[in-house]
């Protein structure tokens, strides 16, 4: 009989043996750091040896804190968590400041180590969302009824499990009824065709008769409801009932004018008010206002009082309401209203008001649930024999899936590692299109619970006119984003911004205000700006590269990352995988193509016909290269471009002072 371990005690001794791991690590560090070292080939492999180290230890950490129960060992795992993950971060930087690039080649010193390649996986650790999940709830609440409400997304209804049950059970009886009465009706006729009974058909009135009988009880209820109604009215003036029921409709018309003056009005009285309203700030500045903004709303009783004084009201028998007179009273209800909202704008606001403000004008954005992990790419087995021959390798897309939660996701998720580790406030995603910039933005977001604002030019484009406008768009965004931190500010075709033409207005009006945002950003602020752009040779290169301190071009996917691709994307979309499908004629023949283009080719091919042919007719390899035939891949013209700008980023980024490195180069 073997002794059983519990899995506390498991978690337990996985926590004990990382530690005793990471004070051997610490005393070898002391050992060897301190010693000063001028071979640069030597000191880049000390530097992965311990990177590689770190990251072990990173992985069997994050393992225990999520399994163990307890609470004190959780937080003590946790200080030493956040101490590796910092760790791991200012390795990564003296790294990047030795090779000048984002990427490393280390598969030797894996070898050496006898580790695989998912030892550099970085891995997400699952506290950044479970510490806060009641308040990403909740804020995810707010959000779906603030889209409602604007219109900008369709009601879903989720119903409870109960519910669910319960409409599941009426179907089936609804079904097995139906099937017994269609068996019965099938035997009674045949009883009935056995028998031959004669049967008496009666007829129906005859269309006259029927319409004429229709119209006998439309005109009695319409009498009836004319009787009921004198009837009251006739109560009403004797005074033997209340006058609930007309004081009852009265609200009702006030609700329904309201609304009516709000729709055709509000937009009119609300530039009025904001002119006479910024009127009174300037005349206040100088000294001229003569209390004239205070003493506006008074003329409104006198001229109701002087309207009463000669009215006709012969015609209101019942003196209930005057439609016109209460539509000019609402209209005042309505102007007081919106001058509150006027008021507000220009002073201080709420994060609540701010918040639904950007919402409603598109610049904070649901983010899509998409995983790091669904980032699909294959590690680069070549990359040091590659050097080795004097040949620059290419990045593969899972260094740029370790890039990205290095930079994007531990910063982000931890505000201790944020606070201490280097900082990062700017981070550029550029690659052809199709490569996943966007879906890796929505996987920063996911991963860390981080609001997501859409500064793209394609969102600003009408917004906020002028520079005054301008800065007071930024000053939002920067105020709820360090409010409701976690957050990131997504700036879409980025390139834009910097572009060569000379032009103030448009997209390009955000260039000179990037900097003062960024120089806003503090250590505890966590707060990333992630730029996208595919077409990055067409900005100025200098404040380019002033804005974005980490630089990563997204390549595309090798054949190793291709043949993983198509058998994810296939298997993901209801494909089945057999003999005649050949996944390495597949990954050879897309060669130069995007993993985007490898998705739209599979659910073209993949339609629910075809789905519903897979038993009897399985893929074949023909069937997606017909496809891939139709689009144009990523020729060699515009990867050498890539190329040549991330060359000159580097040479602007030495010309600025600033040593970040690129991933491509």
């Amino acid at each position: 009989i073997y002794p059983t371990i519990s899995p506390e005690n498991h978690f337990r001794k996985m926590w004990t043996d990382a530690q005793k791991d990471l004070d051997i690590q610490l005393q070898r560090e002391r050992e060897e750091f301190l010693q000063p070292e001028q071979d640069l080939v030597k000191v880049f492999r000390m530097l992965a040896t311990s990177y590689i180290k770190y990251m072990q230890i990173f992985h069997t950490l994050e393992t225990a804190h999520d399994q163990l129960l307890h609470q004190q060992k959780r937080a003590l795992i946790r200080q030493v968590l956040d101490g590796v993950i910092g760790r791991i971060l200012e390795l990564k930087k003296e790294m990047v400041d030795l090779e000048k690039s984002e990427v490393h080649y280390i598969d030797n010193i894996l070898e050496d180590l006898r580790l695989l390649p998912e030892a550099l996986e970085v891995p997400i650790p699952r506290y950044f969302i479970k510490e806060q999940l009641e308040v990403l709830q909740q804020r995810e609440k707010i959000l779906d009824q603030i889209l409602l409400e604007a219109g900008l997304q369709e009601p879903v209804e989720a119903m409870t499990f109960e519910e669910a049950i319960k409409i599941i059970q009426v179907a089936e009886r609804a079904r097995q009824g139906r099937c017994r009465a269609a068996f019965m009706n099938r035997i009674y006729l045949a009883e009935k065709r056995a028998k031959q009974p004669k049967v008496e058909i009666k007829m129906g009135l005859s269309p006259d008769d029927a319409a004429t009988r229709i119209q006998k009880v439309w005109r009695g209820c319409v009498q009836r409801k004319k009787t009921e109604s004198l009837r009251e009215e006739e109560m009403v003036f004797l005074g033997m009932v209340s006058s609930a029921a007309l004081r009852t409709q009265t609200r009702d018309d006030e609700i329904a004018i309201k609304n009516k003056l709000r729709e055709a009005e509000g937009l009119n009285i609300k530039e009025t008010l904001q002119d006479q309203i910024g009127q009174c700030f300037i005349e206040s500045a100088v000294g001229k206002t003569n209390g004239f903004c205070n003493f506006l709303l008074l003329f409104a009783s006198f001229w109701i009082t002087a309207v009463w004084q000669n009215r006709d009201e012969g015609w209101d028998f019942l003196q209930d309401h005057d439609p016109e007179l209460m539509k000019e009273e609402k209209r005042e209800e309505v102007e007081n209203e919106i001058r509150e909202q006027v008021w507000m704008s220009l002073v201080h606001r709420t994060i609540d008001s701010l918040y639904k403000e950007l919402v409603e004008e598109e610049l904070l954005i649901k983010a899509k649930t998409v995983h790091l992990s669904d980032y699909v790419g294959e590690y680069s087995y070549l990359g040091t024999t590659l050097q080795q021959a004097d040949r620059e390798p290419v990045p593969s897309l899972a260094d740029i899936r370790q890039l990205i939660a290095l930079y994007g996701i531990l910063p982000l998720g931890s505000q201790t590692v944020h606070e201490k580790a280097p900082l990062v406030k700017a981070l550029l995603l550029a690659g052809p299109a199709g490569v996943g910039k966007k879906m890796l933005v929505h996987a920063i977001c996911t991963e860390t619970g981080a609001n997501l604002f859409n500064l793209s030019a394609s969102s600003i484009t009408g917004k906020y006119p002028g520079t005054s406008g301008l800065k007071m768009m930024l000053h939002m965004v920067l105020k709820v984003a360090k409010q409701l931190q976690p957050s990131v500010v997504w700036i879409g075709d980025t390139e834009q911004i910097f572009s060569k033409a000379a032009s103030k207005t448009g997209p390009k009006r955000l260039e000179k205000m990037l900097p003062k945002f960024l120089k806003a950003l503090r250590a505890p602020d966590r707060v990333l700006l992630v730029g996208t752009t595919n077409r990055p040779f067409d900005a100025n290169l200098k404040p380019f590269c002033k804005v974005y301190q980490k630089i990563i071009v997204i390549p595309r996917p090798d054949y190793a990352s291709r043949f993983v691709l198509w058998k994810h994307i296939i298997l993901q979309n209801g494909g089945a995988i057999t003999s005649l499908l050949n996944l390495s004629c597949l990954a050879k023949v897309s060669d130069g193509f995007t993993p985007g283009q490898l998705i739209r080719a599979v659910q073209a091919v993949l339609t629910k016909l075809r789905l519903l042919q897979m038993s009897r007719k399985p893929l074949r390899t023909d069937e997606f290269i017909g496809f891939l035939a139709m689009q144009d891949p990523v020729y060699r013209e515009e990867e050498e471009a890539f190329k040549v700008t991330s060359r000159a980023m580097l040479a602007a980024f030495i010309i600025t002072g600033s040593k970040p490195g690129i991933g491509l180069c």
